[in-house]
């Protein structure tokens, strides 16, 4: 599942180009006033201000053999958050494993990296290493008609999970992670979910606001 570009919103367009470009070392592609867009791997993500936004969840796909050089890049740029102890989460049920931060607006992200896809590297660990936009956080509180919605645009699998409390739909390429708010919260800070708006392009265009799926043509 290709995830071409994500729009999230923000309250600090200043901020967000900062953490994005100065802390993330990521090239700008757009930087306007109200607008910033930066290339990460075979994705973008952009940025467009609000008044009010609510934080959300995004990952990044990895090099699976990179994850130790990563943590360690990151560490020297920010602070990586912690599950119990541990600062790199093993999901040997996906094959993978994840390392978690905050951006400027508390969006919760992660670098991961997946067995599954054979993609390693030989060079050290940057910014040029991630390799696109691999999961979009939907929460709502129904699963099912989440899925019901997406899968009438285009026909997507449940890669894990069930509609009670959580569901991965799509691949190892790209997964839309939807949980149902009111009965789960974000791994691994334990943060509130929050229905968050935003645009995704690439296998699946589309519109999330105030909790409605729009189609995008």
């Amino acid at each position: 599942m290709r995830i071409d570009e994500v729009i999230l919103y923000t309250t600090s367009i200043n901020e967000q180009r900062h953490f994005y470009s100065s802390i993330l070392e990521l090239d700008l592609l757009i930087d306007l006033p109200n607008q910033v867009s930066f290339r990460i791997g075979n994705s973008a993500l952009t940025f467009q201000y609000r008044k009010h936004v609510k934080p959300s969840h995004l990952a990044f796909n990895i090099p699976s053999n990179k994850i130790q050089e990563a943590l360690s890049w990151l560490q020297s740029r920010l602070e990586v958050i912690d599950f119990e102890g541990k600062l790199i989460s093993d999901f040997s049920n996906w094959n993978a494993e994840a390392i978690y931060f905050y951006d400027g607006d508390k969006n919760i992200l992660e670098f991961i990296g997946r067995k599954n896809l054979n993609v390693d590297s030989i060079d050290n660990f940057s910014s040029k290493s991630i390799i696109s936009i691999s999961e979009m956080a939907i929460a709502t509180d129904n699963i099912q008609s989440v899925y019901n919605t997406i899968n009438a645009f285009k026909g997507i699998e449940i890669f894990d999970g069930n509609f009670e409390r959580f569901c991965a739909l799509g691949n190892d390429e790209g997964l839309f992670i939807v949980i149902n708010k009111n009965k789960k919260k974000w791994y691994p800070t334990m943060d509130k979910a929050y229905t968050s708006d935003f645009v995704i392009r690439g296998d699946y265009n589309f519109s999330f606001e105030n909790g409605i799926i729009k189609e995008l043509l």
